[in-house]
């Protein structure tokens, strides 16, 4: 195992630090590569020349099984751990199963984050999510929102997993006085999403939704709730470019968001994909269906402050995902549905 510099002292890790560059040599375990945030991790260390990537499907290693992550880090022995992995979904599906939300994501990241401090993994960065912070954060919310207000209730229960993955990251560095950090990125999409009909969130669901109706000819689209809340959204390539970044130069146990600062209605991002797509037709809002957090977006000073910036916009980013999505029909993650309708 390649060593890097010496971690500072517990006492040292209350202020920030600039931690080593990461070098091609080092080997990076991606917990969660397959998945939308963990595979685009992996595209990114893998242009930039790192031959020491360890990963395992869930098939491999059942990351919920305490015995059997321990015994993976354990013959792995990574250098670096990226936590991706987790139990994600949208809307619909964490307010029908909050508790096997809860349940598989606290095991994940405390079975990853104990054994990656109990068989040496000299940095760690754990992916969170925009939705640990309140339901009624000001606007962009700051890091410092969390734990201010009360949770958005159709994905509290996943929420409450990713704080306690933050608060095991400060508890390690206060108890071991090792360098893992957090980050919490705001919606992603891009290539290698879920474009499941019920369980994928907003942006792969809409573009799934107006590829079929473009195929069968259908002359309107329904999209759950009003069409007002605001979101924001960053392609999981400059996700990728963000860890790595903050891998690099921040070290901290506060969290930093990751995002682009600026935000758009559904209406707006619906209007975006059907016209990228090429269907034309009407679009009904069922307001019977809830609307979530009526807005969400990251305030990224902070990031932005470190040097970063992401660089892909989202027209083309929503084009980019399209034509991945009609590449890859027949591998991409569906679990029903006619979305292969030959046009």
């Amino acid at each position: 195992m390649t060593t890097l510099p010496s971690s500072p002292t517990a006492a040292d890790l209350s202020v920030e630090h600039t931690p080593a560059r990461l070098t091609p040599d080092l080997s990076v375990y991606v917990a969660g590569h397959r998945g939308l945030a963990g595979s685009a991790v992996w595209r990114a260390l893998s242009k930039r020349g790192f031959t020491g990537l360890i990963g395992a499907s869930s098939s491999e290693v059942d990351l919920r099984d305490r015995t059997a992550t321990m015994d993976f880090v354990s013959a792995n022995r990574p250098d670096v751990m990226i936590v991706a992995a987790a139990r994600v979904g949208g809307i619909l599906a964490n307010d029908t199963y909050p508790a096997d939300f809860l349940s598989d994501n606290l095991r994940i990241q405390v079975n990853l984050m104990d054994a990656a401090r109990q068989f040496g993994v000299q940095r760690l960065l754990f992916l969170g999510s925009s939705c640990i912070y309140p339901k009624f954060a000001e606007q962009p919310i700051k890091e410092s929102s969390l734990l201010t207000g009360a949770l958005e209730p159709t994905n509290d229960a996943y929420a409450i997993a990713k704080i306690a993955g933050i608060m095991q990251v400060q508890s390690i560095r206060r108890q071991f006085g090792l360098p893992y950090i957090s980050a919490m990125p705001t919606n992603l999409y891009g290539q290698g999403d879920n474009f499941d009909a019920t369980n994928s969130h907003v942006m792969p669901a809409l573009i799934r939704r107006f590829h079929e109706a473009k195929l069968t000819g259908a002359q309107e689209v329904t999209i759950w709730g009003s069409g007002t809340p605001r979101r924001e959204f960053l392609h999981v390539d400059d996700l990728a470019s963000a860890l790595v970044f903050l891998l690099e130069n921040y070290d901290s146990p506060d969290t930093v968001n990751v995002g682009t600062g600026t935000d758009v209605t559904i209406r707006e991002l619906a209007e975006t994909i059907a016209d990228v797509v090429g269907w034309q037709g009407n679009l009904r809002f069922d307001t019977s269906k809830p609307d979530g957090t009526p807005r969400k977006l990251l305030d990224v000073s902070r990031l932005r402050g470190l040097g970063w910036a992401p660089e892909v916009s989202l027209r083309d980013g929503v084009e980019s995902t399209y034509r991945w999505f009609t590449s890859n029909l027949n591998s991409i993650r569906i679990e029903d549905g006619l979305v292969g309708l030959p046009g």
